[in-house]
């Protein structure tokens, strides 16, 4: 059983967490303005080196043109030599674009590295054809274009390399800047989804706070009256919710109290009449002693029930008022533990350092608290096994352990509401209590400030640790 335990709590912390409402609301605004972004900043690239593009080739045929006309005025009736020489370097030839010429079956250039081949063949059938073309292809690595312009009056065919490294320079600056862009308008939705969201999902803040509030006590806790139509219902519904809430709540405690108080006369008479028969019990049978030993201890029982169900409705009412007193901890501890009639042998273990750490508390019910939690090992766990104290940076905490069965971890948490005894009670012991004892220990230490909890104590699950947690005075 405790190795499957084990298995749901480590699948449970690899299963994702959702994601709150807030953050879905970031998340939703963030993704829409990446998305926009993203199609806004490929349509503006795609428009713009298109239009680079076209406007670099239009440029580029224009001048092709003029070029292939010098070359059909100065190419006729002159040898090949001073075509290459004189002919070729007085076009005009802007930065990056480099001629070449073929001319009478010969291909004539500036530079050695330009030939035939460099020419893409599509291209050059094309030309061949009588017809102007160009084309975008790569050269050596690099981006070119190449235009070419047939020249039939002398049989020739004139074409340039036109460099794209500027051109691609250009549109790599503005893909940065529209990737920068993006991003800028993708982490400013996110930060106007955080605001929207804050400020749409405060009136739902405001609902949890209440709601929290009441959980704590505060039953007058109220949400204040909006002229939002929408949130004026919420608010008027919660209102309502509450006041009901409060209402039942008294309701109940004031039963509880005077139910507990109408119980103490017959009990105090009974508790009298247990009294006098113990002062006769030598006179009486065998049989008559027993059951006078089991009227003793259902007495007592049912007293300490009216005890703990008057200490409840004065919680539920309000009514409870701590005397603060400032204590030695550990002392006061080890003499709570000697008093407990169940913690008689009890071993008290803690670190020197503790010897001397002060915190303020009311000695009844910080006593009620390690008394409570030894009866509670003694009920369900054939009694405690140790008391342990140690501090962690400004708290301390105080611990009782026990080698019963262990409580299941669905329990933990019930264990401390009112008439719950969980499903183990009857697996740890006699299992003869009535639920009150852990809820008045959790009732009392939230009242100190504190908070307390169970754990195992054992790795196969065996065995519970009860721990108590209070603030530690400043020295």
């Amino acid at each position: 059983m405790s190795e499957r335990r084990r298995f749901r709590k480590r699948l449970a912390r690899l299963r994702p967490r959702a994601l709150g409402l807030q953050s879905r609301i970031t998340l939703a605004f963030a993704l829409g303005a990446m998305v926009l972004s993203i199609v806004l900043a490929g349509t503006t690239f795609a428009l713009t080196r298109a239009n680079l593009v076209s406007q670099r080739e239009s440029n580029a045929l224009s001048r092709v043109y003029v070029n292939a006309n010098l070359v059909k005025n100065g190419a006729r009736g002159q040898d090949l030599e001073l075509i290459q020489s004189q002919l070729l370097p007085s076009l005009q030839l802007p930065a990056g674009s480099r001629p070449i010429l073929r001319f009478e079956d010969r291909w004539l250039s500036l530079t050695a590295q330009l030939k035939e081949e460099t020419i893409p063949a599509s291209l050059r059938e094309t030309v061949s054809s009588g017809h102007a073309a160009r084309m975008t292809f790569s050269l050596q690595g690099r981006p070119a274009l190449a235009v070419g312009v047939p020249v039939p009056a002398v049989e020739a065919e004139y074409y340039e390399i036109i460099d794209l490294d500027d051109l691609q320079r250009t549109l790599g600056s503005l893909a940065i800047s529209l990737l920068g862009a993006s991003v800028f308008t993708t982490l400013a939705g996110a930060g106007i989804g955080f605001w929207a969201g804050r400020r749409a999902l405060r009136p739902l803040a405001d609902v949890s706070q209440a709601a929290e509030a009441i959980a704590g006590g505060r039953l007058d806790t109220r949400l204040e009256a909006t002229d939002d139509p929408h949130l004026g219902v919420l608010a008027n519904s919660f209102n309502e919710m509450a006041q009901a809430l409060q209402d039942r709540i008294e309701r109940d405690a004031r039963f509880a109290s005077d139910v507990s108080h109408e119980l103490r006369s017959p009990l105090m008479t009974l508790s009298a009449a247990v009294d006098i028969l113990e002062t006769r019990r030598e006179d009486m049978h065998e049989r008559s002693q027993a059951a006078l030993d089991l009227l003793s201890a259902e007495v007592r029982r049912f007293s300490q029930l009216v005890e703990d169900l008057l200490e409840i409705s004065r919680y539920d009412a309000g009514a409870v008022r701590l005397e603060l007193d400032e204590i030695r901890l550990a002392e006061f501890v080890m003499q709570a533990v000697r008093a407990s009639g169940n913690g008689q042998s009890v071993p008290v273990e803690l670190d020197s350092e503790l010897a001397s750490v002060v915190v303020q508390a009311d000695k009844r019910r910080l006593a009620r608290v390690v008394a409570n939690l030894l009866d509670n090992a003694q009920k369900y766990a054939d009694g405690a096994t140790a008391v342990t104290l140690r501090r962690v940076d400004d708290l301390v905490q105080i611990a009782v352990e026990d080698e019963g069965a262990g409580i299941p971890d669905d329990e933990r948490d019930i264990v401390f509401e009112r008439f719950a005894r969980g499903g183990g009670a009857g697996r740890r012991g006699s299992g003869d209590g009535v639920g009150l004892g852990l809820a008045l220990v959790a009732e009392h230490v939230r009242l100190h400030g504190g908070r307390v909890w169970v754990e195992e104590k054992n790795p196969d699950g065996s065995g519970a640790r009860f721990v108590v947690e209070l603030p530690v005075l400043p020295t």
